[in-house]
This record gives structure tokens, C-alpha cells and sequence, in this order.
């Protein structure tokens, strides 16, 4: 089984979205894939983010902000996906066999339903293509670079 991890600031937000839309991506493509995501410091699940991902028909109610230490054996992972820059930057280092990416997303809190719905569908197209290059045995995408929702925050 593949593992994956998704860190970002606080696990409260983009990460959560991208692990829940990663897991659907892998469930719907077939493939099996163990998705965790964490913070670098752990508050908890903005509800903005619970009521975006629900108009998709995916549920965050029972998901909690976490850090590594709570994610079970975080120091193996096949991948780890770095989704803020503040992230990236506090990211442990990761044995060789782990393969490591920064697709950085603006942060959606305190900005408009419609702020997050973008920010969502973006991180929807990022992992659909992540999860399917995997399914196809491909590289994974090595940047997110086009997107408009690239941050340097």
C-alpha cells in the first residue's frame, strides 16, 4: 500500500480538504492508498472547510487537526505533500525512499464561501492528477506551478 502524507500550517483547512479529496480520488480510481495529513501545529477543522467539502458530498465532521506526532509511523511515508510554504519549511527530513512535494495553495480562512469553493476544486484537480499518476504508475507531478492559487505565504 501506498502511504501518503499531507502537511500544512495547522491541519485545519486546505490539508484536511486535500487528504478527504485524495482518499476519493484513490477509492474512486481503485487504488489503494493510506492518506493521512497533519500540522505543523494542531487547532482544529474550520467549518468553512466542513461546509465546502460537504457540497461535494465528502464529510470532514469527524476529522481532527493533528500534528506528526499523532499520525501513525510518520516518519514512513512513500510521499509527502507540503501544501503552504510555512510547511515546507518546518518539514522534517524524510528517509530516501521518501518522495517529497510542494504544491503550495493560498490560504482560504477568513475569505469568502466562494474563496474556499476555489481553493477546494484546485486542490481537487491537483490530487485527482497526483493520485492518477500514481494509479498509472507515473512521476508524480513535480510542482503546481500553473495554478493561480500558488501562494508564497
Amino acid at each position: 500500500m501506498i502511504r501518503v502524507l499531507i502537511l500544512c500550517t495547522h491541519n485545519s483547512a486546505r490539508s484536511q480538504m486535500a487528504e478527504a479529496l485524495t482518499r476519493e480520488a484513490a477509492r474512486r480510481l481503485g487504488l489503494s492508498l493510506d492518506v493521512h495529513s497533519a500540522g505543523t501545529e494542531a487547532t482544529r477543522v474550520k467549518d468553512d472547510a466542513k461546509t465546502v467539502m460537504a457540497e461535494i458530498g465528502l464529510d470532514l465532521s469527524t476529522h481532527n487537526s493533528k500534528t506528526l506526532s499523532d499520525v501513525p509511523d510518520a516518519q514512513n511515508f512513500d510521499y509527502v505533500v507540503t501544501i503552504c510554504d510555512s510547511a515546507a519549511e518546518a518539514c522534517p527530513v524524510y528517509p530516501g525512499k521518501t518522495t517529497r512535494r510542494h504544491y503550495p495553495f493560498v490560504d482560504p480562512s477568513g475569505g469568502s464561501l466562494e474563496r474556499w469553493r476555489e481553493v477546494r476544486d484546485q486542490l481537487e484537480v491537483q490530487f485527482d492528477t497526483f493520485v492518477q499518476a500514481l494509479q498509472e504508475g507515473r512521476d508524480v507531478p513535480p510542482t503546481y506551478a500553473d495554478s493561480p492559487a500558488v501562494s508564497t505565504q
